[in-house]
């Protein structure tokens, strides 16, 4: 198959062959490392130590019939198959309705027991079309159900916006906690509504044509086939109650989809990526990276079209949503992704029966504006203070390494950073809720100029250079949870609390960032000198509450790496309660960080 890589880090790499019409590819998540290969024609076949299983594992080609749309079309193992042995099967029946199922594996690990099928529920489908497919189990241990419209063309029975049928939908049952049965979680979105369908978790769905969930973060992502002109992407955070409308048949896409009689988009969640029918025809969802393979993947939900053989990533970078084509194979017909229990990616090829297996970057990538204060956040990088590099491909694991002495060394578990060619101090590594980050003291050497070129490399991996402003002061004040600022009683070197808080006439000091040049600097990657301190040469103001304070010192912390600290008496007359509080060198003032005085 001839490959055109626009960014040449990518590629597709063959994993199996002789599968016509694959519709899914799902692990049973029991440590086998097996990989599931679903037909369309009601067989399933497994590839186990690199090798396709001669025996299928199920074959209900009895049951059902690959038919243009129709035919089996999703498959979930229950998140405890390792001790039960259940999974759950989405088809069409040989009259054309959507089944869901459970089945049960037999004595043999590698073949399932064909006669153990039991219905838990049949939706009754209009027309051939549009029967959606997917099954997933979500991270709160329920079934979801991907429904389509019921099919024609324009969703002529209005179903996407009905809450009176399943159709259009994304449905969450529970189908664990009393086997062969299922039942509506209570605190499903519509289960008091008059006249919904209680299984009904979101609606306004054309034809969901693979979801998942984000191993890092729960958060879901809906690939939904459009009609005439546009496929969409959508999303829903972790932190959904689900309820949500995804416009159709109100909106294809960001589009009216009756344009003469226009559309009320109030109420409605629109898709975070679209394209046009110019690079596509059926959009075929995938997954977020999350393997350790391919790190400068990770964090990149991918998802590719049927007709056009297109692979695009998708991230979400602070407040924005980022597409970049990542290949462009001229002619595979994709239909379903699938993720092993390692996380790596896999993406069927209908066209030529080839389960293949995607093949990204080693280096790591810096985010878009990824170059940020390590205190604010703000973009852009200070001569001597902490930085922050948000960035994919850092630390493989959840959690915190930090550097285990000063001077800081310049290579962190296998991590370093350059700064216009000059190895930064690293501080340390992070890895939350799907978010990487690198915290780096920038070389003072740096001063004066007007921007630099930021390269993050690991084991020998660098990432592309980004360009960053290189700005002389840029002060912040470090906070616990990005707006309560972490101050500290002079007295006792206790940390001021809601408890505890700051008293009128106390000195305390703060812990800041980027006030600008001191006096006695210390060499990059040093901890700051307490005799003679490093003090600042500009002037430092604190304003509590919009009362000017004394300030003692400001400079950088002493025996601290790129720190900065404010020593101020809070103002006899700063009012009480939640206050701001503020710093400013010269003309440069921050967002006000907050305090409780009393």
């Amino acid at each position: 198959m001839a490959m055109s890589l626009p960014a040449q880090e990518f590629r597709l790499q063959q994993f199996a062959v002789g599968i016509p019409n694959p519709t899914d590819i799902q692990s049973p998540g029991d440590g086998t490392g097996r990989v599931f290969l679903v037909r369309q024609d009601g067989v399933i076949r497994v590839v186990k130590n690199g090798s396709l299983s001669v025996q299928p594992f199920l074959n209900i080609s009895n049951k059902t019939q690959a038919n243009g749309e129709q035919g089996l079309l999703g498959l979930a193992f229950s998140p405890k198959y390792s001790q039960n042995g259940r999974f759950y099967l989405d088809y069409t029946n040989l009259s054309g309705n959507t089944v869901i199922s459970q089945f049960k594996v037999s004595s043999n690990p590698d073949t399932a027991d064909a006669t153990s099928e039991t219905i838990l529920l049949t939706i009754p489908q209009p027309f051939a079309n549009h029967n959606g497919g997917q099954l997933r189990f979500g991270p709160d241990g329920y079934l979801y159900i991907g429904m389509g419209d019921g099919g024609s063309a324009g969703d002529p029975l209005h179903n996407g916006q009905s809450l009176a049928t399943l159709l259009g939908k994304l449905l969450r049952i529970d189908v664990e906690s009393e086997p062969g049965k299922y039942h509506v979680p209570p605190d499903n979105p519509f289960v008091n509504t008059p006249g919904a369908k209680p299984e009904i978790w979101a609606y306004g769905l054309r034809n969901p044509w693979r979801f998942s969930f984000d191993k890092a973060t729960n958060d879901l992502f809906i690939a939904d086939v459009g009609q005439d002109a546009y496929e969409e992407v959508d999303f829903q955070p972790a932190s959904s109650k689900g309820g949500e409308n995804y416009g159709w048949n109100t909106m294809e896409g960001l589009t009216c989809y009756f344009p003469s009689t226009g559309c009320n988009t109030k109420g409605l969640t629109l898709p975070v990526a679209v394209y046009s029918h110019s690079l596509g025809c059926s959009i075929a969802g995938g997954f977020v990276y999350r393997g350790a393979a391919w790190p400068g993947l990770r964090g990149t939900y991918l998802y590719g079209d049927y007709c056009s053989g297109i692979i695009w990533g998708l991230t979400h970078e602070g407040s924005d949503w980022l597409v970049r084509r990542l290949i462009n194979t001229n002619g595979a017909a994709f239909t379903t992704f699938g993720q092993d229990d390692a996380g790596e990616l896999y993406v069927a090829d209908a066209g030529s029966g080839t389960i293949y297996r995607v093949i990204g970057p080693q280096a790591p990538r810096i985010l878009n504006n990824g170059v940020v204060n390590a205190a604010s956040f703000a973009p852009g990088i200070s001569p001597g203070s902490l930085a922050t590099v948000f960035a994919a491909g850092v630390l493989d694991s959840p959690g915190l390494v930090q550097a285990s002495q000063i001077p800081l060394g310049t290579s962190l578990n296998g991590v370093s950073v350059s700064v216009n060619g000059v190895a930064a101090p690293v501080y340390g590594l992070g890895n939350a809720n799907g978010q990487e980050v690198v915290n780096f003291q920038v070389p003072f050497s740096v001063a004066g100029a007007a921007s630099a070129s930021i390269v993050v490399s690991r084991s020998g991996q660098a990432s592309t250079a980004v360009t960053v402003p290189v700005q002389g002061t840029q002060p912040a004040i470090y906070a616990t949870d990005g707006t309560q600022a972490i101050v500290v009683h002079n007295a006792d070197n206790t940390l001021v609390t809601a408890s505890r808080p700051l008293q009128r006439g106390e000195f305390a000091y703060l812990y800041a960032s980027a006030l600008g040049p001191v006096a006695n600097q210390p060499a990059t990657g040093a901890g700051a000198p307490s005799l003679p301190l490093a003090a600042t040469t500009g002037k430092v103001t604190v304003v509590v509450g919009g009362v000017p304070s004394e300030v003692q010192f400001a400079g950088l912390a002493p025996g601290l790496v790129g720190v900065y600290q404010v020593n101020f008496r809070v103002p006899a007359n700063a009012p009480v309660g939640g206050q701001s509080l503020m710093v400013t060198v010269g003309d440069a003032s921050i967002t006000a960080a907050s305090i409780t005085v009393n």
